[in-house]
């Protein structure tokens, strides 16, 4: 049977591991359970900085390469609409798939997930 799998990021997309490491893990299970699991990642506080379309970091891992694949393999993402209008981002470009969601929509989400993870 489907699991549901909710990933909330909070860290920042750089200057540590933890955003790259969630969407790590959530490639690895589209991947190698790709019939059982429906994932879903929402983004707050600084994790939503990392949804912006056209970055390009001097090294290291591709965050919005890693939101296009998991989006095209049928993962929603959102990111919270308090963090993006505190940040001023609201009416940029995100990674193709990306949406603005709310705290509402995270409550659904919570209640329906099978599992919770924290990054």
């Amino acid at each position: 049977s489907m699991q549901n799998i909710l990933f909330i990021i909070h860290a920042a997309p750089y200057g540590d591991e933890h955003f790259f490491s969630a969407l790590r893990l959530a490639l690895q299970l589209q991947e190698q359970h790709k019939s059982a699991v429906n994932i879903r990642l929402f983004l707050m506080s600084d994790a939503v900085t990392g949804a912006l379309a056209r970055q390009a970091p001097a090294e290291g891992y591709h965050l919005q390469q890693m939101l296009e694949i998991l989006t095209a393999q049928g993962a929603q993402i959102k990111l919270c609409k308090t963090c993006t209008n505190a940040r001023g981002i609201s009416e940029l470009a995100f990674v193709e798939g990306v949406e603005i969601g709310t705290l509402a929509e995270l409550a659904d989400w919570t209640i329906e997930a099978d599992k919770v993870l924290n990054f």
